[in-house]
């Protein structure tokens, strides 16, 4: 398998290669050269077979000769060893629990897969490998505990200061060893951005080995069409058309539900469900897309004001906007909608959301007022909602039960370093450690 870049002024290069760079040379994303395709036989017999199975077969055509099967099927029987659930609110709407892995956020599926992969490829390397994490809540603590005492690897997460839970900020914090946290005065977009300009630092990157672990990377997204699998395997069998809502904001998860559709998942249209930094919702009634800076809210890992992944959105429908209308629908709501939502939610179906899923939750609602013809709907629940519990009180007015896991990071000293969002003082640091 080759792999291109959106950019179209760069070599192909292996998985290997797409990896480890990260970002393309000409600043564009790597994608797949080609999908294959997976017959409805093929799909219906996954209902069948164990998940590890299956994630296997669905990754093994974008990974080529160049990673032998056995280790394939290593990363990912390691990777993706915690469940996947259901959840039916009512015959027409589901909720798909993606938040029972080590730091009860869907995250965890793509940081585990990633780290075993780069694990596997920086084997026999001289020079350590720092991969650069920009996160806005969730991707931080999953990316830090599956790379945690990876040899070979750092990690440096950087994180827009007290624009995140405390919850999620304990978990990556707090572990020391390979892992180290840059709080960062500014927002999730001054972190992305300083990312961003390290990986087009060509000094920087002639005396450093750096990746990413954002969504970026096409080693973070491929492993998040598992769970859309996952959805389809679970799902009772309906002749009404499947949308699928996707609390979004670096716009990661519904790209891989797009390539999840392509090879060959029977979902009708993806719904794009924001806050209040709904830039793609407003592109796809506008046609014109106005990246613009992220505004806090209490959806806060959705706080992304210019989403990365939306050139892939837009390469996957070959750069038309009639094209992206018709794989996507958007709708953006504000923090008291999503507080109402959350209250609702636990009234009339007795289920707890977290404020991301109550965020899908809407946008499901939304779609359906406009299209009012039988369908069914699935939401992506994508954290756990005890990461958020003042905000769930707020809204419901109890906390949700507290994990064991989440309760021993809250009691660890965070070890993170306060630091500036200028370019030179990252650079530095880089260089230095």
């Amino acid at each position: 398998m080759r792999y291109r870049s959106t950019g179209g002024k760069a070599p192909l290069t292996s998985l290997r290669g797409a990896v480890l760079r990260g970002l393309a040379p000409d600043g564009g994303l790597y994608m797949p050269a080609e999908i294959a395709r997976h017959s409805p036989e093929e799909l219906e017999d996954f209902r069948g077979l164990p998940f590890t199975e299956v994630c296997f077969r669905v990754v093994r055509p974008f990974a080529g000769v160049e990673l032998p099967e056995d280790v394939l099927w290593q990363i990912v029987s390691e990777s993706i060893n915690f469940p996947v659930k259901l959840v039916s609110l009512s015959p027409a709407l589901h909720v798909l629990e993606l938040f029972h892995g080590p730091t009860l956020a869907f995250k965890d599926f793509g940081a585990r897969f990633m780290a075993r992969l780069l694990g596997y490829f920086v084997r026999g390397e001289t020079k350590q490998l720092t991969v650069l994490v920009a996160t806005s809540g969730d991707t931080g603590s999953a990316v830090a505990h599956g790379f945690l005492g990876v040899p070979g690897i750092r990690v440096v997460i950087l994180y827009p200061s007290k624009r995140i839970s405390e919850a999620q900020e304990k978990q990556f914090t707090t572990l020391g060893e390979n892992i180290t946290a840059l709080e960062v005065a500014g927002s999730f977009d001054d972190c992305q951005r300083l990312v961003k300009q390290a990986f087009a630092d060509e000094e920087l990157n002639k005396r450093a080995f750096l990746t990413s672990a954002n969504s970026i990377n096409i080693g973070r997204l491929l492993p998040q069409m598992f769970y859309h699998v996952a959805a389809y395997r679970q799902l009772p069998v309906a002749s009404v058309p499947l949308i699928v809502s996707v609390p979004s904001g670096n716009f990661g998860n519904l790209t891989a539900g797009i390539f999840a559709k392509r090879i060959g998942l029977p979902v009708a249209r993806f719904i794009a469900s924001t806050n209040a930094n709904d830039v793609v919702p407003q592109y796809l009634l506008s046609g014109e897309f106005r990246a613009r800076p992220g505004i806090a809210t209490i959806s806060n890992a959705m706080d992304v004001g210019n989403p990365n992944n939306f050139p892939r959105l837009l390469d996957l429908c070959r750069n038309r906007l009639e094209y992206v209308q018709k794989e996507i629908w958007g709708h953006g709501a504000n923090d008291e909608e999503t507080l109402a939502a959350m209250k609702m939610v636990h009234e009339r179906y007795n289920y707890i959301a977290d404020p991301h899923t109550a965020v899908g939750i809407l946008g499901w609602e939304a779609y359906k007022r406009e299209h009012p013809e039988p369908l069914q709907g699935l939401v992506l629940a994508t954290a756990h909602p005890a990461k958020f519990a003042d905000i769930v009180q707020r809204a419901i007015g109890s906390a949700p039960p507290l994990p064991e896991r989440l309760a021993a990071c809250l009691k660890r000293a965070k070890l993170s370093r306060p630091f500036s969002s200028s370019y030179t003082d990252f650079k530095q640091f880089l260089l230095s450690h």
